[in-house]
Parts: C-alpha cells; sequence; structure tokens
C-alpha cells in the first residue's frame, strides 16, 4: 500500500504451521457464483510461490475447486481453504460457493475468518446476494474490502464499479468505499477495447506495471497525473475522515500536509476496524507470467491492512451445562478451544476436518474433548465424547501436508475426527468447553428419496448421517405420517450435490420420488356405524358388537372418546377395547388413507358374549364401527397450512404477493424493514409451496429470503381434493 515494491514472488511459497498469531491472516472471499473468486486465490498462489503455473500444484491439480464433483458441475461447490505465504504472513483463504444453494458453506468461511474479500465482476455488477451479505458482514464488524475483477471484458469500466460499489456497499458514508489504485490502460485493441496493463498508486504516486508478467514500479507520466491527483484528494479526505487522530482533518483542511507514512498507517487502522473498505483490482497472470495484475497491492492490503487474529473478540463460551466461561484471547499457552468448520470424507483418506483454533494449540495425536450443540431438529444428535485426533495437516489442493501443531489463530485440517460434526467444539479433555453455533438458513426445499435396490437400502441410513454431520444446512426428515425418507435442501443444486455425494462418496444409488404433504382427515357431518364381529369356527370363538356415533369437532381437537352405554351392554373391562379400536383405525384412515382427526366418537351401545367376547374382539368392533360410520358420511380431506414470512425487497413486494396468491394463499399483513425490505406475512397451504424456495430465488433474483412453520391443518377446496386423489389413483 505504501512504497515497497515486489520484483520476486513471496520467498517461502510453502505454507507450514504459524508460530505466532500475529503472523497469521484469515480471509474469506465473497461474491455471487463466477465473479472470479476461484481464479484470484490460483492468481493469489502463483504470485507468492505458491503454485508452479497458473493454479497448479506439482501434481497438476487445481489448488481450488480441486474437487471431481466441483469439475462436472463447474462450479464451487464447497468451502476450500487454500494456505500461502507472503512476507513471512501465513495467510490462510477461504473460497466459497457464491451459488445461493451453498450459502452453508460460504457461513462456515465467514465463521472461520477475521476479514472479507469482497469480489465483483466489472462485467456482472452487484447483486442482491454479495449486498445481502456485506450487511451481514457489517452487523458483526467484520473488515472488508472489494476488488473488481474481469477488467478484460469488452464493457468494463473501473471508475463506473467504484461507483456502483459505493452505492451499494457505502450506505450512509459512500466515502468510505473508495479505490487505492488506477487502472493504467495499454494500446486500444482492434475492437477499440484498451486493456489494464498497470495500477498507479493513489497514495505511493507511483505506477506499476504487469505488461512484462512481473510487477515493474516506476513514476507516473505528465498523461496519468491530472487524474491521479483528483482520486488522491478523494481518497486522502475518505481516510481522514475515519482517522483516530480527530486533530487530522483540521490540519489537513488549514493546508497542513500530510506525510504518506501518517496516512498509510491510519488507511491501515481504519480497515483493520471495519470502517474503511478500500477498492482494489486485479486480473490473473497470462500465461507464462509470474504475477496477475494487482495481486501484489492485494496481498500487501491482506498483510498490513487486515487484522490479526489477536484482534479479533474472543467467541463466547461455556462449560457443556451451560455455565458461561471467559475465554483469553487467542493465546497459543492457554486451554484449547478450537471449532469444526467443515468436516468431510475423502475416499482415500478418511474423514478429514477442517478446524479452526481460537486458543490454546492443537496437536497431532493429542485426545480432545468434542462437544456437539446438536440440531436435533435436523437429524443431529446432541454428544460429548473424548476422541484422539490423527495427524494434522495444512490442505492444499489434493495434498495434505502434514504440521505437528496449531496455534490459536491458525486453521488446518484434522484427521480421524469420526463424532465431529459442522459446528462442534474441540477442547481440553481436562476442561471441556462448548462454543455457540453460528446461524445456518433453514432448508426449505423437501428431496423425498428411495433406496434402489436392497443394497443401497442397507447403506442408506449410514450414508444420510454422514451427509448430514457434514452439512448442517440440510436437514433429514423421517416422515412417519407418508413414511417418507425426506432431505431437506436449500435448492435444485445443493440437492443435486447430496444426491451425487451419496452416490459417489457413500456407494448409495437413490430413486426421487414425488414429496407427499401429511394430509388428514375429517367428518364433515354427523355420522353413525354399527360394527359386529361375531366369529364362530369351532373352539372359542369371537364376539363383539357396537355402535357408535361421529361428529366432528373444531380443528385441533383430536379424537375425543366418550362412553355413554347404560345397562351394561358393554363390559367395563371392553369399553377401553372399543377405544383403542376406533383410535387405530383413526390412524390409519378411514377413506384415502390418511389420519383421522378433530372428530368425537361416542360409543352408545353393543352386545358382548361371556364366553367369546375378548379384547380384540371389541378393538376389531370399534375399528369396523369407525369405518361403517365413514361410509355414510361425507368425508373431508385436511391439508396442512403454515405460516410464511418472506423479506423481500420492495421492489419484488408486488410479484411477491401475487405469486402467494395464486398459491391459495392469504396475505395477513406487511411490515416496512431497514434496508429498503418488506416482510410479507401469509398463510399458504404446504402442498402449494414444495418448491417456494426454488421459484422465490427466480422471482426476486436471488434477493429474497423466507421461513415458515406449521400452522394447522383445514379443508381442502373440493377441486383441489378430487385433483389429489385422481393423482393417487393414476400412480397407482
Amino acid at each position: 500500500m505504501g512504497d515497497k515494491t515486489h520484483t520476486h514472488p513471496g520467498a517461502a511459497g510453502r505454507a507450514t504451521a504459524a508460530d505466532h498469531p500475529a503472523s497469521v491472516r484469515n480471509v474469506v472471499l465473497v461474491g455471487h457464483s463466477g465473479s472470479g473468486k476461484t481464479t484470484l486465490v490460483e492468481a493469489l498462489a502463483l504470485t507468492t510461490g505458491a503454485v508452479n503455473r497458473a493454479g497448479r500444484v506439482e501434481d497438476g491439480g487445481c489448488v481450488s475447486d480441486y474437487d471431481d464433483m466441483e469439475h462436472r458441475q463447474q462450479r464451487s461447490v464447497q468451502l476450500s481453504l487454500v494456505p500461502v505465504e507472503w512476507d513471512g504472513i501465513k495467510i490462510n483463504l477461504l473460497d466459497t460457493p457464491g451459488y445461493a444453494d451453498f450459502v452453508g458453506e460460504l457461513r462456515a468461511g465467514l465463521r472461520a475468518a477475521d476479514a472479507a474479500l469482497f469480489v465483483v465482476s466489472a462485467s456482472d455488477g452487484v447483486d442482491g446476494a454479495t449486498r445481502m451479505v456485506w450487511e451481514e458482514c457489517a452487523a458483526v464488524g467484520m473488515p472488508r474490502a472489494i476488488v473488481i475483477t474481469h477488467l478484460e471484458a469488452a464493457r468494463a469500466d473501473f471508475e463506473e464499479m467504484t461507483r456502483t460499489c459505493a452505492e451499494a456497499f457505502g450506505g450512509d458514508d459512500p466515502d468510505a468505499v473508495l479505490p487505492l489504485y488506477l487502472p493504467l490502460h495499454g494500446p486500444p485493441a482492434p475492437d477499440g477495447h484498451a486493456p489494464v496493463t498497470g495500477l498507479v498508486g493513489l497514495l505511493s504516486c507511483k505506477l506499476f506495471d504487469y505488461a512484462s508478467g512481473e510487477r515493474v514500479a516506476s513514476e507516473p507520466g505528465e498523461a496519468e497525473l491530472p487524474q491521479l491527483d483528483e482520486a488522491r484528494s478523494l481518497l486522502i479526505e475518505g481516510i481522514i475522515s475515519e482517522s483516530e487522530d480527530e486533530t487530522l482533518m483540521e490540519r489537513y483542511l488549514g493546508g497542513e500536509q500530510v506525510d504518506v507514512k501518517t496516512l498509510v498507517e491510519d488507511l491501515e487502522r481504519a480497515v483493520a476496524r471495519g470502517v474503511f473498505f478500500p477498492v482494489l483490482a486485479a486480473a490473473p497472470a497470462a500465461d507464462g507470467a509470474r504475477q496477475g495484475l494487482g495481486t501484489v497491492e492485494l496481498l500487501e492490503l491482506i498483510t498490513r491492512g487486515f487484522p490479526t487474529p489477536l484482534e479479533r473478540a474472543a467467541p463466547r463460551v461455556t462449560t457443556p451445562e451451560g455455565a458461561g466461561r471467559e475465554l483469553p484471547m487467542c493465546d497459543p499457552e492457554e486451554s484449547l478451544v478450537a471449532e469444526v468448520v467443515k468436516p468431510s470424507s475423502d475416499p482415500y483418506v478418511g474423514r478429514i476436518s477442517m478446524v479452526r483454533v481460537f486458543s490454546g494449540t492443537l496437536r497431532a495425536d493429542q485426545t480432545v474433548h468434542v462437544s456437539g450443540h446438536g440440531m436435533t431438529d435436523r437429524g443431529h444428535e446432541d454428544h460429548d465424547v473424548d476422541e484422539r485426533i490423527g495427524a494434522l495437516s495444512t490442505p492444499f489442493g489434493k495434498q495434505q501436508r502434514p504440521v505437528t501443531h496449531v496455534i490459536a489463530g491458525d486453521l488446518a485440517c484434522v484427521a480421524k475426527l469420526t463424532r465431529a460434526e459442522t459446528g462442534d467444539t474441540l477442547s481440553a479433555k481436562e476442561d471441556p468447553l462448548l462454543m455457540a453455533p453460528w446461524e445456518m438458513p433453514d432448508p426449505l426445499l423437501p428431496l423425498a428419496i428411495e433406496a434402489h435396490s436392497k443394497p443401497d437400502e442397507d447403506k442408506l441410513s449410514q450414508g444420510l448421517a454422514r451427509l448430514v454431520a457434514e452439512d448442517p444446512t440440510m436437514r433429514l426428515e423421517h416422515n412417519q405420517d407418508t413414511h417418507q425418507v425426506v432431505l431437506w435442501c436449500l435448492g435444485e443444486a445443493h440437492a443435486d450435490v447430496a444426491l451425487e455425494r451419496l452416490r459417489s462418496r457413500y456407494g448409495v444409488q437413490v430413486d426421487v420420488v414425488p414429496h407427499r404433504v401429511s394430509l388428514r382427515e375429517t367428518f364433515g357431518g354427523r355420522a353413525a356405524g354399527r360394527g359386529r364381529h361375531v366369529k364362530q369356527s369351532g373352539g372359542h370363538g369371537q364376539y363383539a358388537i357396537c355402535e357408535i356415533e361421529v361428529e366432528p369437532l373444531p380443528g385441533g381437537s383430536g379424537i375425543e372418546f366418550v362412553d355413554k352405554v347404560v345397562g351394561g351392554a358393554v363390559p367395563r373391562q371392553f369399553i377401553p377395547s372399543v377405544e383403542k379400536g376406533v383410535r387405530a383405525q383413526a390412524a390409519k384412515g378411514v377413506a384415502a388413507g390418511h389420519p383421522l382427526i378433530d372428530v368425537r366418537v361416542t360409543l352408545l351401545d353393543g352386545k358382548a358374549h361371556s364366553v367369546d367376547s375378548s379384547d380384540a374382539a371389541f378393538q376389531t368392533a370399534g375399528a369396523l364401527a369407525l369405518r361403517e360410520a365413514a361410509a355414510d358420511a361425507k368425508i373431508h380431506l385436511l391439508e396442512p397450512v403454515a405460516e410464511v414470512s418472506v423479506l423481500v425487497g420492495d421492489d419484488y413486494v408486488g410479484a411477491v404477493m401475487s405469486d402467494l396468491s395464486g398459491r391459495r394463499g392469504k396475505v395477513l399483513g406487511t411490515e416496512q424493514t431497514s434496508g429498503g425490505r418488506t416482510l410479507i406475512r401469509a398463510e399458504v397451504p404446504e402442498i402449494e409451496i414444495g418448491r417456494y424456495a426454488v421459484d422465490l430465488r427466480s422471482l426476486s433474483h436471488g434477493t429474497a429470503r423466507f421461513d415458515r412453520r406449521y400452522a394447522r391443518h383445514e379443508p381442502m377446496p373440493a377441486q383441489v381434493a378430487d385433483r389429489l386423489r385422481e393423482e393417487v389413483r393414476a400412480a397407482s
């Protein structure tokens, strides 16, 4: 960021275990799909000397997006850790997927990092989902910088994109989003587009030319000075306005020249405090080049402007019993506290868990306590166990480079943590602790699956358990009403990856079947039924007769059983048997096979035999009586209704409300929220929102989110019920 000139990639190149938290930077890359995050990571790896050619390690593999599935999907689908080294600083680059379905991987990256690089494509601009992530980072005060990529695009305009970023990210203070460098354009191409070949530093007033494939510093020419002076003044004013020295602005406005060293120091402090957000440009290295445009400047910002782990507030921890504990600030000598950022399964290496150490030092072959906060509603189990970890390593593409220890503030991979899941806490076995889990979005797209064959059925349960243990944005449900196994996902791409992982990692082939909602039945009016179960086939016979009346009750009443037998027509010991038979039949349904609810069943009369009556006979008679009553009555089909809350930008409110109405929804109200968004509350039949996670994303261009919860069952419109019955008959 200052006058320092680099003529050669980082000396060490090979990232190993850090020796002090001050020599670590943890940086997450954020941006929409296709913005160039992975390409930028590979360019930084090349500039630092960590790879031998663009994006490649010694075995020819990529340092990011190295998984076979990512090659097939042609996009990032998981969080990747790429450690590099620059000027004695270890930089852990966390490359996140940009597609909305993999927001869980993004959240894991944000949790593990201390600062964020927002990667914005000059050809695509800033999308709504990226703005929402920026707001999340702002809410927790995470330091951020912006990197503009794809400057080679025909219509790319760095200055215009900088203004767009200031409007999108600056909020009430757009002057806090300013460039540190201006692009230097080479001779125009035949299409008229002038490629960017270098950068002009606004603080150093130096020109950095990358045209040769390496960064060459020189003085700017006369042509660059007018543009440089105007942008430089804006940057200096922006830095001074965020300075902790309150007299600096007054002195500057009074005509005092502020030296560059002071400006750089104030800039670094403002970036680290998360109050100033510099804009930089970057591009991958050309074939044969060793440095991509802007990569050195970006590495300088990361090492000198981004905070160390020592500057991050210690996370809140408790004992497993819930008692609060004070955690020292990132001290390698203190008690161990680490968090599992992401577990994964490698077909050759086995279980590998990416871990961030917040306190103490993690050592290979150490016995640690694993505390799982548990998400039982998502198919996870609580666990508190001691485990002996295996080898420690730093990942680099498909390689795992062994290390002996990992200090507070650093990230690494741990082998053989068989019980650990995303968000679990690793601590000293003699002093077990638990970190508060981070918030994950609810998976709202149901995927009903069945094992393809008997061998697959035997492996399905274990495969699904391992899948949800690795990905907390998935929820596993065994629906007791529909008898379906349902994997709840964030979207179609998320579901595709889940199926692919089941097949390729765990050897389980499954079939996707239509998802069914939990329907119910109820009586539309009063009805009477007589159950007669009389059999005599030699020996002990069966004899039971009962007469019942059924009437509907208000929603939520369940099944109510009333005894009005007089004169002992049904012996007292058999009345519970009749009730048991009625309830068993109600659970099975009386018309379409869905559970019967919200009725009162009154036992009025019956007959018994002194020898042949029995508990089983009266259970059967009770069931028969209920079925007979249903045969003569109008049975309503009840569907579940969900309370839906949609948070959407004001521009899309009309479209969302119209769409909800088209789904038979009832809009209950709207509420204006911050950031130009509106909260819409509605009640919608669950059968109409099976794919709402996908449809809402398309409708709002990825800027809306929603949640849902069960409200009640209510009668389904006759035409919808008839259509559903026809579909069931056709399928059978």
